[in-house]
Protein backbone atom coordinates (compact mmCIF):
# COMPACT_ATOMS: atom_id res chain seq x y z
CA UNK A 1 0.00 0.00 0.00
CA UNK A 2 1.34 3.43 -0.92
CA UNK A 3 2.07 5.68 2.03
CA UNK A 4 -0.68 8.35 1.86
CA UNK A 5 1.45 11.23 3.18
CA UNK A 6 4.46 10.72 0.92
CA UNK A 7 4.44 13.23 -1.94
CA UNK A 8 7.33 13.72 -4.35
CA UNK A 9 8.29 17.41 -4.25
CA UNK A 10 9.99 17.08 -7.64
CA UNK A 11 6.61 16.89 -9.41
CA UNK A 12 4.94 19.66 -7.40
CA UNK A 13 3.78 22.66 -9.45
CA UNK A 14 3.56 24.95 -6.39
CA UNK A 15 6.66 23.85 -4.52
CA UNK A 16 7.32 25.26 -1.06
CA UNK A 17 10.48 27.33 -0.59
CA UNK A 18 13.56 25.24 0.11
CA UNK A 19 15.42 28.00 1.91
CA UNK A 20 15.67 28.00 5.71
CA UNK A 21 13.23 30.37 7.38
CA UNK A 22 16.07 31.70 9.61
CA UNK A 23 13.53 33.74 11.62
CA UNK A 24 12.13 31.31 14.20
CA UNK A 25 9.70 33.20 16.43
CA UNK A 26 9.58 31.05 19.57
CA UNK A 27 6.71 32.98 21.21
CA UNK A 28 4.53 32.65 18.09
CA UNK A 29 5.11 28.89 17.93
CA UNK A 30 4.14 28.43 21.59
CA UNK A 31 0.97 30.49 21.17
CA UNK A 32 0.05 28.52 18.05
CA UNK A 33 0.28 25.17 19.88
CA UNK A 34 -1.66 26.45 22.87
CA UNK A 35 -4.72 27.03 20.67
CA UNK A 36 -4.85 23.30 20.02
CA UNK A 37 -4.09 22.44 23.65
CA UNK A 38 -7.09 24.41 24.86
CA UNK A 39 -9.38 22.90 22.23
CA UNK A 40 -8.35 19.34 23.16
CA UNK A 41 -8.75 19.99 26.90
CA UNK A 42 -12.28 21.24 26.25
CA UNK A 43 -13.07 18.23 24.04
CA UNK A 44 -11.81 15.70 26.60
CA UNK A 45 -13.74 17.41 29.39
CA UNK A 46 -16.90 17.01 27.32
CA UNK A 47 -16.37 13.22 27.22
CA UNK A 48 -18.06 11.25 29.97
CA UNK A 49 -15.61 9.74 32.42
CA UNK A 50 -12.50 11.84 31.68
CA UNK A 51 -10.97 15.07 32.94
CA UNK A 52 -8.14 17.01 31.28
CA UNK A 53 -6.02 19.76 32.82
CA UNK A 54 -2.63 21.40 32.30
CA UNK A 55 -0.18 19.67 34.67
CA UNK A 56 1.25 21.48 37.67
CA UNK A 57 5.06 21.69 37.60
CA UNK A 58 7.73 21.68 34.93
CA UNK A 59 8.85 18.85 32.71
CA UNK A 60 5.50 17.21 32.07
CA UNK A 61 3.66 17.05 28.74
CA UNK A 62 1.02 19.69 27.94
CA UNK A 63 -2.13 17.86 29.10
CA UNK A 64 -2.82 15.51 32.01
CA UNK A 65 -5.77 13.14 31.55
CA UNK A 66 -7.58 11.48 34.44
CA UNK A 67 -10.23 8.81 34.48
CA UNK A 68 -12.88 10.07 36.85
CA UNK A 69 -12.53 8.10 40.09
CA UNK A 70 -9.33 6.34 38.99
CA UNK A 71 -6.64 9.03 39.00
CA UNK A 72 -4.18 10.00 36.28
CA UNK A 73 -4.50 7.83 33.17
CA UNK A 74 -1.97 9.45 30.82
CA UNK A 75 -0.55 12.56 29.20
CA UNK A 76 -0.68 14.38 25.87
CA UNK A 77 2.00 16.56 24.30
CA UNK A 78 0.68 18.85 21.55
CA UNK A 79 2.74 19.98 18.56
CA UNK A 80 1.47 22.27 15.80
CA UNK A 81 3.70 22.51 12.73
CA UNK A 82 3.36 25.00 9.91
CA UNK A 83 6.73 24.25 8.30
CA UNK A 84 8.35 21.09 7.04
CA UNK A 85 12.00 20.15 6.62
CA UNK A 86 12.35 20.75 2.89
CA UNK A 87 15.95 19.48 2.70
CA UNK A 88 15.48 16.38 4.83
CA UNK A 89 16.32 13.90 2.04
CA UNK A 90 19.52 15.81 1.26
CA UNK A 91 20.69 16.57 4.79
CA UNK A 92 19.55 13.30 6.37
CA UNK A 93 20.00 10.88 3.44
CA UNK A 94 19.63 7.74 5.56
CA UNK A 95 16.48 8.85 7.37
CA UNK A 96 14.04 7.27 4.85
CA UNK A 97 12.13 10.57 4.95
CA UNK A 98 10.99 13.11 2.37
CA UNK A 99 9.66 16.59 3.08
CA UNK A 100 5.93 15.98 2.68
CA UNK A 101 5.77 13.37 5.44
CA UNK A 102 8.32 14.81 7.87
CA UNK A 103 7.47 16.14 11.32
CA UNK A 104 9.84 17.20 14.09
CA UNK A 105 10.18 17.20 17.86
CA UNK A 106 12.73 18.75 20.18
CA UNK A 107 15.26 15.95 20.64
CA UNK A 108 15.78 16.59 24.36
CA UNK A 109 12.00 16.64 24.96
CA UNK A 110 11.64 13.32 23.16
CA UNK A 111 14.28 11.68 25.33
CA UNK A 112 12.67 13.18 28.44
CA UNK A 113 9.32 11.66 27.49
CA UNK A 114 10.97 8.24 27.04
CA UNK A 115 12.25 8.50 30.62
CA UNK A 116 8.97 9.88 31.98
CA UNK A 117 6.98 7.05 30.38
CA UNK A 118 9.13 4.48 32.18
CA UNK A 119 9.10 6.30 35.53
CA UNK A 120 5.36 6.96 35.69
CA UNK A 121 4.23 3.81 33.87
CA UNK A 122 1.52 5.94 32.26
CA UNK A 123 0.86 6.36 28.52
CA UNK A 124 2.35 9.50 26.98
CA UNK A 125 0.82 10.45 23.62
CA UNK A 126 2.25 12.95 21.18
CA UNK A 127 -0.24 14.74 18.91
CA UNK A 128 0.83 16.71 15.83
CA UNK A 129 -1.36 19.22 13.98
CA UNK A 130 0.00 19.83 10.47
CA UNK A 131 -0.83 22.99 8.53
CA UNK A 132 0.34 24.63 5.29
CA UNK A 133 1.22 21.36 3.56
CA UNK A 134 -1.28 21.23 0.66
CA UNK A 135 0.48 18.29 -0.99
CA UNK A 136 -0.98 16.03 1.72
CA UNK A 137 -3.78 18.05 3.34
CA UNK A 138 -5.54 18.48 -0.04
CA UNK A 139 -8.83 20.27 0.59
CA UNK A 140 -8.44 20.18 4.37
CA UNK A 141 -6.66 23.00 6.16
CA UNK A 142 -5.26 20.86 8.98
CA UNK A 143 -4.45 17.19 9.46
CA UNK A 144 -3.74 15.71 12.89
CA UNK A 145 -1.87 12.58 13.97
CA UNK A 146 -0.80 10.88 17.18
CA UNK A 147 1.34 8.12 18.64
CA UNK A 148 2.14 6.70 22.04
CA UNK A 149 5.73 7.35 23.07
CA UNK A 150 6.64 3.64 23.21
CA UNK A 151 6.07 3.35 19.47
CA UNK A 152 8.13 6.48 18.80
CA UNK A 153 10.90 5.06 20.95
CA UNK A 154 11.05 1.95 18.77
CA UNK A 155 11.45 4.17 15.69
CA UNK A 156 14.08 6.21 17.51
CA UNK A 157 16.07 3.09 18.42
CA UNK A 158 15.85 1.85 14.84
CA UNK A 159 17.14 5.05 13.21
CA UNK A 160 19.26 6.52 16.02
CA UNK A 161 21.15 9.63 14.80
CA UNK A 162 20.02 9.17 11.19
CA UNK A 163 16.99 11.34 11.98
CA UNK A 164 18.58 13.92 14.25
CA UNK A 165 19.45 17.37 12.90
CA UNK A 166 20.92 20.54 14.45
CA UNK A 167 19.98 23.79 12.73
CA UNK A 168 21.66 27.15 13.15
CA UNK A 169 20.19 29.57 15.66
CA UNK A 170 18.04 32.27 14.10
CA UNK A 171 16.28 35.49 14.94
CA UNK A 172 13.48 34.87 17.42
CA UNK A 173 15.20 31.97 19.24
CA UNK A 174 16.25 34.28 22.08
CA UNK A 175 13.50 35.50 24.42
CA UNK A 176 14.35 37.87 27.31
CA UNK A 177 18.02 37.00 27.04
CA UNK A 178 17.45 33.23 27.06
CA UNK A 179 17.81 30.90 24.08
CA UNK A 180 14.45 29.08 23.97
CA UNK A 181 14.14 28.10 20.33
CA UNK A 182 14.62 24.44 19.43
CA UNK A 183 17.79 23.84 17.42
CA UNK A 184 18.19 20.05 17.73
CA UNK A 185 15.21 18.15 16.33
CA UNK A 186 14.36 14.50 15.91
CA UNK A 187 12.21 13.61 12.90
CA UNK A 188 9.41 11.13 12.25
CA UNK A 189 7.15 10.26 9.36
CA UNK A 190 3.43 10.94 9.38
CA UNK A 191 3.14 7.42 8.00
CA UNK A 192 4.47 6.12 11.33
CA UNK A 193 1.55 7.74 13.22
CA UNK A 194 -2.22 7.29 13.43
CA UNK A 195 -4.80 9.84 12.29
CA UNK A 196 -5.88 11.64 15.46
CA UNK A 197 -9.30 11.03 16.94
CA UNK A 198 -9.83 11.83 20.61
CA UNK A 199 -12.26 8.95 21.19
CA UNK A 200 -9.82 6.43 19.71
CA UNK A 201 -7.07 7.77 21.94
CA UNK A 202 -9.18 7.71 25.11
CA UNK A 203 -10.03 4.06 24.48
CA UNK A 204 -6.31 3.30 24.88
CA UNK A 205 -6.24 4.66 28.45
Amino acid sequence: MKNPYRFDCAVCLTRCGGISKKNYIFVDDVSFSEQYENAIIAEINSCTGFTAVKPVGNGYPDIEISKNGSGIAGYLEIKAQRRTFMSVAKLLPHSDLIASETIALNSSDLERYFKLRKELEKPVFLVWFVENRPCITKDETVLSFYSEIKHLESVYLSYSDKRRFRRKSGEGDVVDGQHKGVVVNYHFSLNELRPFNINDLLRLL
